[in-house]
């Protein structure tokens, strides 16, 4: 077990990997993990509010349908019993699915996601549904709506939790959920962890399927794993990647093996650090740990070295126009309809979608084609783009400006359609988390996640637990 399941006897503390083991062996019961996440979430949800909605009942029922699974040899898979939490756009037929909109309070699913049947073939139980920002359509986390989830690293003032994954981020730092889903268009799954202080994997576009996921930008959400370490994020990566009918995107990926490659290092490996130009405007505290964890990745056999891209990262912040044109495909109408109860931030990002023309949707696809080959050729023999996740630490709640997204360093990944891991790496002086983020090129998880594995073993930042875990 590693040190926060060695000094506790409470299952709801305990990492995915080590719930996992346990109740494969017999010794932990998933009725007793289920009893001791509920006990949480009914103790600390009041003022987190993480979760939309909690299936309290039916966890309980599928957790004693495990135990007896398992006591009887018939585990069907090696997380059979284990806990997760999913975000609220993740169908699950016969529940309500909000998408984190007031508007759509009584939505309910008529299908299920492929990712949900996956993991329910795979034994897992789904604790609930997280809050989200409304449609997946911002940064911060904020939910004027449906109410903003209380990030657990600062109990006396509300800060960002990071979004849109936002319930997810939160749920998984508190422990009220030893892992979750979230999604990514532009960083809703980094950010979240940033954040809050946990490991989260950005895929490649495809990779996971988004069938029954409620879509914001078609060509760029991506569904990914929400955990304490690196190697839960395998484990869940490996559960939810492959084709699926249903998607095209998916059509012709074929699953890789994440956790056949997580150990074997980083010795050798070339570790892009980020352009000189891009440190403008971070916060000291992101770029002394930054600078920290090249300094480990370096100690560990990683050669660090320059790239040279034509572009700066913060670039990719202002190049919107594909989402702004997707997501007003998808959201649009309901944006114009003034009944329609919307967050005023969300409603505006929607309506500016309405100002682009062919033109400029196209002139960005033409730009993405052409940004993906320079990046191409500058990665030719480049393993991963190391940089902060984010500039800042989580700000106060009252002092976000909704005009400013604080996705500087994630956003060219989804355009780039590459692959990325955002994970802790340090702290500011009054206990805020820091994070550092692993891009690799698209399909390359695997690798993202074994550099993101030999960092946690050489460090302990990820086993950190907030004020509000106790």
């Amino acid at each position: 077990m590693d040190s926060a399941s060695r000094i506790s006897t409470d299952p709801a503390l305990w990492p995915a990997h080590v719930l996992a083991r346990e109740i494969a062996a017999r010794k932990l019961s998933p009725v007793d993990a289920v009893e001791a996440l509920l006990a949480r979430i009914e103790r600390l949800e009041p003022k987190l509010h993480a979760f939309v909605d909690i299936y309290a009942a039916d966890a309980r029922l599928a957790a004693e349908a495990a135990d007896k699974a398992i006591r009887a040899g018939h585990a069907v898979g090696p997380l059979h019993g284990v806990p997760i939490a999913l975000k609220d756009l993740i169908d699950l037929e016969g529940r309500i699915t909000t998408g984190g909109s007031a508007h759509w309070r009584g939505r309910r699913s008529t299908m299920t996601a492929t990712i949900a049947k996956r993991m329910f073939a795979q034994g897992l139980i789904v604790l609930g549904k997280t809050h989200t920002v409304e449609f997946a359509y911002g940064g911060w986390g904020t939910n004027e709506q449906m109410g903003t989830p209380w990030n657990p690293w600062d109990e006396a003032v509300p800060h960002t939790p990071g979004g849109s994954s936002s319930g997810s981020g939160v749920a998984v730092a508190a422990r009220l959920s030893p892992w979750a889903i979230g999604t990514d268009t532009g960083g809703s799954v980094r950010l979240p962890a940033a954040f809050c202080g946990i490991t989260g994997l950005k895929v490649t576009i495809g990779r996971i399927p988004v069938t029954g996921i409620i879509p914001l930008s078609a060509s760029l959400d991506t569904p990914g794993p929400m955990a304490r370490s690196v190697e839960d994020c395998a484990l869940l990566y490996d559960v939810l990647q492959g084709p699926d009918e249903a998607d095209p995107n998916t059509r012709g990926i074929m699953p890789e093996s994440p956790m056949a490659t997580l150990r074997r290092g980083v010795r050798g490996l070339r570790l892009a650090r980020m352009p000189q130009r891009d440190r403008d405007g971070c916060d000291e505290d992101v770029l002394a740990a930054y600078d920290r964890s090249l300094t480990t990745l370096a100690g560990l056999g990683a050669e660090i070295v320059d790239i040279d891209l034509p572009w700066p990262l913060a670039h990719f912040t202002t190049t919107s126009g594909i989402v702004m044109a997707e997501a007003f495909f998808n959201g649009g109408a309901m944006a114009q309809d003034a009944s329609a109860p919307l967050d005023p931030a969300v409603r505006a990002r929607f309506l500016a979608g309405a100002q682009l023309t062919a033109q400029d949707y196209l002139a960005t696809k033409a730009f993405q084609a052409q940004a993906k080959r320079d990046l191409a050729t500058a990665m030719a023999d480049i393993d991963a783009l190391l940089t902060p996740t984010t500039v800042t630490p989580a700000i106060p709640l009252d002092a976000v400006d909704q005009d400013v997204m604080p996705s500087r360093f994630t956003r060219f990944g989804n355009v780039m359609e590459m692959c990325g891991l955002s994970l802790p790496n340090g702290f500011t002086a009054s206990g805020l988390p820091l994070s550092l983020q692993i891009s690799c090129l698209g399909y390359q998880e695997a690798m993202a996640l074994r550099i993101g594995f030999a960092f946690q073993q050489a460090t302990e930042y990820h086993l950190a637990t907030p004020p509000m875990v106790t």
